[in-house]
């Protein structure tokens, strides 16, 4: 009787240390005598001792760092660039049995793609299109990782580190570039400034007394100076006036 006892206690206990909880967010991949023997949903489920054992897999979306790297550009400029990558587990299966540490796997991938992918591509063409330069290393590491069971949902190009002589030179060319659109404004300005003039020239030219009311506009203006130096301006219709009289 007590031999059945201990049969039952032991029997028990070697339920009770089979019990495993799965959560909602993860998948177990259970081997039966070291063979593949099916993926465990959510839940409370039985792993046999010593007969089975089982792998817990994570299947949220993961983050990876990429740190950051040194890369020459197409044109041989030598940076550092990384990145940030975003991937989830579509296969349990697979991430375990294909691929020896999935997360080690997925990061040196995604060092070394970033790496060929910027020195496919010029500086320009790196700082300007981040986006495509992207997508294009998703792809990559995504097709690299289907057989895996991983699914690569984004990589976002976080820094570009350029050499300080380089940072120096780009500076002093956009500084000129300012300057160069700041001298043509400057330069359209001071067109239409004198085709307005010329157009007012023309105005008060073409009606008499006109400019002679433009003058007393001027000194009427002057009056509220305080300046002690005024210029006073004789229009020329006075001076005509006076040649005229003098001829007679």
């Amino acid at each position: 009787m007590e031999f059945t006892t201990w049969l039952i206690y032991l029997a028990v206990f070697y339920v009770l240390a089979g019990l495993r909880i799965v959560k909602e967010y993860e998948r177990g991949v259970r081997f039966t005598l070291g063979r593949y023997s099916g993926v465990m949903g959510p839940g409370l489920r039985i792993v046999w001792p010593v007969i089975q054992s089982w792998q817990r897999v994570d299947i949220r979306v993961k983050v990876i760092d990429v740190p950051n790297q040194d890369a020459i550009t197409r044109d041989n400029v030598s940076l550092k660039v990384n990145a940030v990558l975003y991937y989830k587990v579509l296969d349990a299966k697979k991430s375990i049995i294909e691929v020896e540490k999935f997360n080690y796997a997925v990061s040196q991938l995604a060092q070394t793609t970033m790496r060929d992918v910027v020195g496919e591509v010029t500086l320009d063409e790196l700082l300007s299109k981040r986006d495509q330069i992207s997508k294009r290393i998703r792809e990559i590491v995504d097709k690299a990782t289907d057989p895996w069971g991983i699914k690569v949902e984004s990589v976002e190009l976080k820094h570009v580190e350029l050499p300080e002589q380089l940072k120096r030179t780009i500076g002093k060319e956009a500084e000129a570039e300012r300057e160069k659109r700041s001298v043509i404004i400057k330069a359209r300005g001071e067109v239409m400034a004198a085709e307005n003039m010329a157009k007012a020239a023309g105005m008060l030219g073409k009606s008499p007394g006109a400019l002679h009311l433009r003058t007393l506009q001027s000194l009427n203006d002057l009056s509220s100076d305080q300046s002690n130096t005024v210029v006073l301006g004789v229009p020329l219709e006075i001076l005509r006036a006076f040649e005229k009289k003098d001829k007679k």
